[in-house]
This record gives C-alpha cells, sequence and structure tokens, in this order.
C-alpha cells in the first residue's frame, strides 16, 4: 500500500511536465489504493497472555538443545518435556491446574536417555507418544484426572531405530497409526495396537521435519542435504523431489488442506523465509518470501479450518501470523504478536479445545527459560455472542476415519469433521489395549534365511541363566545374615539373664539402696 508521505512527494513530481488530464488520473489511482484494504475476517486477531494465575509456573523445563517443541498439549492434557538426571522423564497436568506446580509432581520417567518429543494421539486424548535419545518409542496411557504417582510402564515400547528418535508425528485419519524419524536416517511407521511396524522409508541424509497430508496418504519431509521430498509412506517410495532453501540451517514442512506444501528455512546469506510450493511441482515455488535475519528455527503452526498460519522461532520473543489464500501472493501477512519474553518452546491447542463463546480461534503454549509456562490465547473480536460459523468451521473430531489394518490394506480417508456450535463433546474411549505380533522385519528376515531344525529350537538366555544364579546367591547370603542374628540374638538374651541375677544378688546383700544408674 502507497504510504501517506509517498502521496505528497508524487503530488509534488506530478505538477511537472504533464497533462492536467494524466496528472488527475495517476492522482485517482493513488487514492484509490490508500482506501484499498485486502478484506479478511482475520484482519483484527489480535493475541494476549492470559493472568498468571491462569498459567504454569515453576517447572523444570528441559534444556535439551535438539530442534523440538518440547510441549504438547489437547483439551484434556499439557505435556511438559523436563530436565531429570539419569534419564527422561515429561510432565503431564491436567489443564485445571494451574498455577505453581509441585516440584515433586509425578511424572513419566520411563526412558533411559533425554525425551527428544511428545506428541499427543489425535483420536485418544489419554494417550501420548514419546521418543528418546535411548532409541526407543514409547506409548504411554494417562489415567483420567492425570497422575498420581510416577508413571514408568508404557502401554507398547516400539523399537527399531539404530540412534535417537527426533520426531513423532499420529496420523490425521487412521487409528492407532504412529510415525517416527530417527537420526538413523530411517522414518518407521508404525501401528501402535498391534506393537508391528507397517513401513519404512530410507533418507539419503538427516531428518529434519516431516509432516502426513490431510487424508495421510502423503509423506512430506526435508533433509539436510537441503531437499524437500515426497512419499508413499505405505511403500516409501519416492515420488516428488526438489531442492528447498538454500541455508544449511534445518528446514520445517506442513503439507496444507488442499496439497500445497509450506516450508520455512534459511537463505545462503542466513535470511529466514517461507516458500510455497504445489505437491507435483516442487521445483518452481507459488511464492518465495524472505523476512528477517536470526538464528532461530521458524516453526509453522498451521490451521486447516480457517487456513492461518503461525510463525515463531526459539529465541524470538513474538509469533507472526499469516491467511493462506488460493490468489497471489498466497500467504498474507495479518499481524505479529510481540512480547518481551524469549520462547524457549510452544505447542498449539486443537480446536476443539479453543473457548468458542470468546471467538477464540488459536490457543498456544509459550514455554519460557525460568520455567513459567504461559498461555497465549488469539481471539478475533466480534460484537454478536451468537456462535460464529465463519470463524468455527467443521473441524476434526477425536474419532478415527479408518483402522490401522484399512489404512495399511491400502484405504484412505479424510478425517472425521464435527461442528463445535454445541460445544466440543468428547467421544466415550477405551483403554488402548496392545495385541502383539511379529514384527514386520522379522518377517523379512525369517524368508531371506530359513534356520535349521536345530536353530529353531529355543536357547537358553545367557542373561536369565546370569540372573537366576544371582538370586540363588543372594538367597544363600540372606540364610547365612538370618542364622548369624539368631546368634547374636541369643548371646543378648544370655547376658541380660546374666545381670538380672547379679542384680538379685546385690540387693540381698544389702546393697539395694543403690540406685539403678549407680549399679
Amino acid at each position: 500500500m502507497v504510504q501517506y508521505e509517498n502521496v505528497i512527494m508524487w503530488r509534488e513530481a506530478l505538477g511537472l511536465g504533464m497533462s492536467y488530464f494524466s496528472r488527475n488520473l495517476i492522482l485517482k489511482d493513488i487514492d484509490m489504493s490508500l482506501r484499498i484494504v485486502r478484506q479478511s475476517k482475520f484482519r483484527h486477531v489480535f493475541g494476549q497472555p492470559l493472568k498468571r494465575e491462569q498459567c504454569y509456573d515453576n517447572i523444570r523445563i528441559t534444556k535439551n538443545s535438539w530442534d523440538s517443541n518440547f510441549c504438547a498439549v489437547n483439551p484434556k492434557f499439557l505435556a511438559i518435556i523436563t530436565e531429570i538426571a539419569g534419564g527422561g522423564a515429561f510432565l503431564v497436568l491436567p489443564l485445571q491446574k494451574t498455577g505453581r506446580i509441585d516440584i515433586s509432581y509425578p511424572q513419566v520417567a520411563g526412558h533411559k536417555g533425554p525425551v527428544m518429543d511428545i506428541a499427543w494421539c489425535p483420536h485418544n486424548d489419554n494417550v501420548i507418544a514419546s521418543s528418546s535419545d535411548d532409541t526407543l518409542v514409547r506409548v504411554w496411557q494417562i489415567p483420567e484426572g492425570g497422575l498420581v504417582r510416577p508413571l514408568v510402564d508404557p502401554v507398547v515400547e516400539l523399537a527399531g531405530h539404530q540412534k535417537k528418535v527426533g520426531l513423532v508425528q499420529w496420523h490425521p485419519s487412521a487409528n492407532n497409526v504412529l510415525l517416527s524419524a530417527g537420526a538413523d536416517c530411517k522414518i518407521m511407521i508404525w501401528n501402535v495396537g498391534t506393537g508391528e511396524l507397517l513401513s519404512e522409508v530410507i533418507h539419503p541424509d538427516l531428518i529434519f521435519d516431516c509432516c502426513w497430508s490431510w487424508n495421510g496418504s502423503r509423506l512430506a519431509t526435508t533433509c539436510k542435504d537441503k531437499k524437500i521430498r515426497v512419499y508413499d509412506p505405505r511403500s516409501g517410495e519416492m515420488l516428488q523431489e526438489a531442492l528447498g532453501h538454500e541455508g544449511a540451517k534445518p528446514q520445517r514442512v506442513v503439507y496444507l488442506r488442499s496439497g500445497m506444501i509450506l516450508t520455512t528455512g534459511f537463505s545462503r546469506m542466513s535470511e529466514r523465509q517461507y516458500s510455497l510450493r504445489k505437491e507435483n511441482d516442487l521445483n518452481s515455488p507459488l511464492c518465495l518470501e524472505e523476512m528477517d535475519v536470526s538464528n532461530g528455527v521458524m516453526v509453522p503452526f498451521y490451521d486447516p479450518d480457517v487456513n492461518l498460519l503461525f510463525l515463531c522461532a526459539k529465541g524470538d520473543s513474538n509469533i507472526r501470523y499469516f491467511e493462506i489464500t488460493e490468489v497471489s501472493p498466497f500467504v498474507h501477512y495479518i499481524n505479529t504478536y510481540q512480547s518481551n519474553i524469549p520462547q524457549r518452546g510452544m505447542c498449539m491447542m486443537p480446536k476443539r479445545g479453543c473457548d468458542i463463546s470468546r471467538c477464540e480461534i488459536a490457543k498456544f503454549i509459550r514455554l519460557h527459560s525460568n520455567g513459567f509456562c504461559e498461555v497465549l490465547s488469539f481471539t478475533v473480536p466480534r460484537k454478536s455472542e451468537q456462535f460464529q460459523d465463519d470463524l468455527y468451521p467443521l473441524t476434526a473430531a477425536d474419532v478415527p476415519a479408518i483402522s490401522a489394518e484399512e489404512w495399511a490394506e491400502g484405504k484412505d480417508a479424510d478425517p472425521v469433521l464435527v461442528s463445535l456450535k454445541e460445544g466440543y463433546v468428547p467421544s466415550q474411549k477405551q483403554e488402548l489395549k496392545v495385541t502383539k505380533k511379529t514384527n514386520v522385519l522379522d518377517k523379512l528376515s525369517s524368508k531371506k534365511a530359513e534356520p535349521s531344525p536345530e536353530q529353531a529350537l529355543p536357547k537358553p538366555d545367557k542373561k536369565i541363566e546370569e540372573l537366576m544364579e544371582e538370586i540363588k546367591n543372594l538367597k544363600c547370603t540372606v540364610s547365612d545374615h538370618e542364622q548369624r542374628i539368631k546368634e547374636l540374638e541369643n548371646k543378648i538374651e544370655a547376658t541380660c539373664n546374666a545381670f538380672s541375677k547379679h542384680t538379685q544378688v546385690l540387693n540381698n546383700h544389702g546393697e539395694g539402696d543403690h540406685l539403678a544408674d549407680e549399679v
């Protein structure tokens, strides 16, 4: 839009060497440009933090340098990765448990290494997945009302990576389908309900980020080799490949509902950028915009219901938000939320957890380095108290559209949608139960080399034998100690009897006037 000072300059410049008609025509166009503003219902969206007593405090947030959000939220719980000695843990708080959190509050502490990433299941608000430096992915069932004692036993443990696992993501529409990406350059897709590996995608270099498409039929990834790729998640076949951002720092990727792919990254001069591309033409970006120069990796949060995009980064104290349309320039800047405290991590609440009575269209959790967890609300100012249909179209429900078995067989389905007009009512959920099956990799290896009858016989585990021997030795030691304790008790009893007899003899010889202490 032309600034007012520029209009004055143009008016003065046009006064020379131009006809009256031409001058008036150009001035009319300039004046019209001053009045034209892109119409959008989100033009006046603003962010506002909640009061301190409505936030969370005294949390030992992890100091891990891994490029993760360090928190995850759903309409029931808030999970935050914490700093703990001798392993990895994360805190799970009911949303209503605000204020100062006791340092001894029970945590989920089953990993042997630092926790790298956590993700809530979109179809069960009591189920959360975690990945760790110990190469394992674990899935946990959180009881209603939160934890009352430390949780160390997962529902299922998924072992397949050879190096640390830095990313976990649930399938948007299939039940119990979980993706994990590790530093071994592999993406593994699991059926959590059976604990089996469904498929595997191998990358040429370290994986920075990945994202499911709207119906989960495609997978977009960014890699250390600066390339963006689109895969078939079932077969692992690469469908598209193109060079992404030129900078060497990590890139993030989001699959939009329309099928387009949005990425954030860096230019060769370390300028932060975002780009928008078509799925079938990754080499030709629809737009590629530079924002600023900073070190923090820009993390995109996308609202598929109304096509809003929020960009924020660790170390920044602001959150930019945009509206994505099908008209050039496609990504329209709206505004920026400014704060004076940088963020250590952040996460976005699903639309089911927003307050529709206040026209709240987004809710964020911002982690501060001092242990404070801030709740940030984005609202659209409206005078009417009625339900706003344009702000709240149908959104993803907490009900899966298909099962993991149907998805593995090739079926795709969009997420089940629900209206928020009558408010969000959670569906009845059953406890996650796992029926163990053999791993796909085990089946493949057995086909390649059939074992001989001698190899097929079960062999005793050496570790079990060593443990049994150790238990036997401990029992013998305990028995010896018990015998020794009995002998000592008998000696003490004999000494007490002799002492009492000696006291009686002294009393009989007329020395009973002495006090007990003197004797």
